[in-house]
This record gives C-alpha cells, structure tokens and sequence, in this order.
C-alpha cells in the first residue's frame, strides 16, 4: 500500500486595511488566531497560520494591510512586513472589498507587480452588496487591469463560498514534506495571542477614542497548576489616553480585561487570572527602537 503524496505550501493573504483579511483566515483555519475589529490596521504583524488536512498543509500568512500612511514608524514596519509575505509564497489571495476599489488597492496592485506566484482575486463581504448585478462587470473591469488566476466572491464572515477558495488553495500546494507539526496551528506563541487579545479588546472598545496608540507587552505568562496566570503592561503614548483607557474608577479596563480573559480561557483552553496596568511611553508609535522592544521585528 503505498503512502500518499504530501502537500504543502505558503498563501499570502494581502490587501488594504480592513477589507477582511484576518477574518477570512480564522474562519478558513476554524479557529481564531488573528485578532479583527472594524478599524482598519487591527493587524499589525505577519501572523502565520497553519491548517493540516490529511495529505495537505497550507501556510497561510495574514498581513497588515497596505497603507500610503509612512508617517511613521509603526506605519512603515507594516508595509514592510505586508510586502514581505509576498516572496516565495506559492499563491497570493488578494482580498478587496466588494466593489468598493480605493487608491491604496492601487497600492497592493503595484505590489502584486513583483510577484511570480498565482494570484487569486478574493472579493469579500458580499453579503453587504447592495446590488449583487454590480459585482461581475465589476470584477470584470478589474481583470481587465489585470488578469487574476482565479476569482471568489465570498463572505467570510458568513462562511459563503470559502469551501471552492479553500480547495483552490490546496490544489496550489506543491508536493513536498510538511512543514509543521500536525497539531500545530500557529507559528506565534501563546504569549502573542495573549497580548493580541488584550489589544483587539481595546480597539473594539476605544477604537474611536485611541485607534492606534496602545501596545501591549505581557510581562507575566505562568501556569499555575491547572491556572495560567498573564500579567499584560499596556502603552499609551499620552496622559490623556491612559486615563480614558482606565476609565472611571477602573470600569472601562476592568471590561477589556473581562472580554480579553473569555477568549484567553477558550484559546487556552485553562482557568486564566488576567491583570492589566497602563502606563504612558511617549512617541512608541514611531521609535524603532521602542518598535522592536515590543516585538516589531522584519520575520522571514
């Protein structure tokens, strides 16, 4: 009997800020790894995630959406770590919109230029199109611009049409040995997650108030028989921010730390004691210094 042949291989998932890149990889890999909220440049790292079907392993690599912002540091390190993902894939989602097309699609489009491998044009949220009529003319147009291996209208959100993209994908993997463990779903450790979570929360929370200016280092990660307890340092870049991260009298961190906690136990499957403090690291945002302190650091 003889064994069957392995297949395994990367997918870059590239495209603007929020069109939904984060949300079409958990939900491709069934489970949660990358953190999503409605604002755009949620994701600020490559985080890889890894599905393992039988004979098939795909990579899937997730990005910070390609922005013209360069203003400052945060903002450079994640169109260098977005257009990194882009060598030595074996195929690239291109994640757009509906029909929803901006300048910075231009942007990802100039990227795509650069690249050798097959490129798939994954129109998403269509769930929200007002007119599905609109969507193959448009999607027309741009194959006109630029011709794609491959097209799929879907909505991650509500799992439509992810079973054909996914097995586009597989049938892009090369033959070759797994790269990973089977059991593995993430090159990032548990302590990334961590504070990712604690991230995602406030976003989702304060999204409006302080967008882009926290970081969140976690100081402590031990478990405790069968209790994992995380100490996570959170920065601000002004006074102003700290105080309405706290809220009054605790209650708006006391939240994030609740919400943050819920996914912690489920994604660790363990009893988790979460602790939170606030303190202020002025221009973080644009320090490289302070940058790779907290983990921005170029990945191959």
């Amino acid at each position: 009997m003889t064994e069957s042949v392995q297949r395994c291989g990367y997918a870059a998932i590239v495209g603007r800020p929020n069109v939904g890149k984060s949300t079409l990889l958990n939900y491709l890999l069934g489970q949660k790894i990358s953190i999503t909220s409605r604002k755009p440049q949620t994701t600020r790292h490559q985080v890889m995630g890894i599905l393992t079907d039988d004979s098939d392993q795909v990579v899937f690599v997730d990005t910070p959406g390609i922005h013209r912002d360069q203003g400052k540091a945060i903002n450079r390190y994640m169109n260098r770590a977005a257009s990194s993902a882009l060598a030595d894939v074996d195929v690239v989602l291109f994640v757009v919109d509906r029909d929803r097309w901006t300048t910075e699609d231009d942007l990802v489009m100039q990227h795509l230029e650069h690249t050798t491998a097959p490129v798939a044009l994954v129109i998403n949220k269509i769930d929200r199109l007002e007119d599905p009529g609109v969507l193959l003319p448009w999607a027309a147009s741009i194959q006109g611009s630029r011709p794609f291996d491959a097209i799929f209208p879907i909505s991650a959100l509500r799992q439509s049409n992810l079973a054909n993209l996914a097995g586009y994908i597989r049938d892009k993997m090369p033959n070759a040995p797994h790269f990973f463990p089977e059991d593995q779903i993430t090159d990032r450790s548990e302590r990334f997650l961590a504070a990712e979570l604690v991230r995602e929360k406030i976003v989702r929370q304060l999204g409006d108030e302080i967008p882009y200016t926290t970081a969140v280092e976690i100081e402590g990660f031990k478990r405790d028989g069968r209790i994992l307890r995380i100490d996570a340092l959170i920065y601000v870049e002004r006074q102003g921010q700290k105080k309405i991260l706290i809220g009054k009298d605790g209650a708006r961190l006391r939240s994030i730390g609740t919400e943050a906690r819920k996914d912690m136990e489920q994604a660790f499957d363990s009893k988790v004691m979460l602790k939170l403090w606030v303190k202020v690291k002025s221009g973080w945002s644009d320090d490289e210094r302070a940058l790779r302190s907290l983990g921005f650091e170029p990945r191959s």
